[in-house]
């Protein structure tokens, strides 16, 4: 079994032993997503580029992932699948040649 479907699993167990999935449409997943993404900036507010506390950075990694991974069981996508294709599209429109060592947008490429 693979680990992601490995921690799919016991994030949906987690979610279904406390009945919380009335509370996992996709608008509420997403915003959750949100908000745990907007704490996971909030822990380098003001601070050096490097600087956070890494113990708060391993707890709010794990709530974003874990959201995200519970909205793509949701729409029952495969995780690694949606990231190889976007990996690919990214690929066509940064291609190697006008995008390396530069961070323009590729439309400004």
């Amino acid at each position: 079994m693979s680990e992601l479907k490995e921690l799919k699993e016991l994030l949906v167990k987690f979610r279904d032993e406390r009945d919380w999935e009335q509370f996992h449409n996709s608008k509420d997943l997403a915003l959750a997503l949100s908000i745990e993404a907007a704490e996971l900036n909030e822990l380098f507010l003001w601070k050096g580029n490097e600087d956070c506390d890494q113990e708060r950075l391993r707890e709010e990694l794990a709530d974003v992932f874990s959201f995200a991974i519970l909205l793509a069981a949701k729409h029952d996508l495969d995780i690694a699948e949606i990231i190889k294709d976007k990996i690919k599209l990214n690929g066509q429109k940064y291609t190697i040649e006008k995008s390396k060592g530069n961070a323009k947008k590729y439309d400004q490429l």
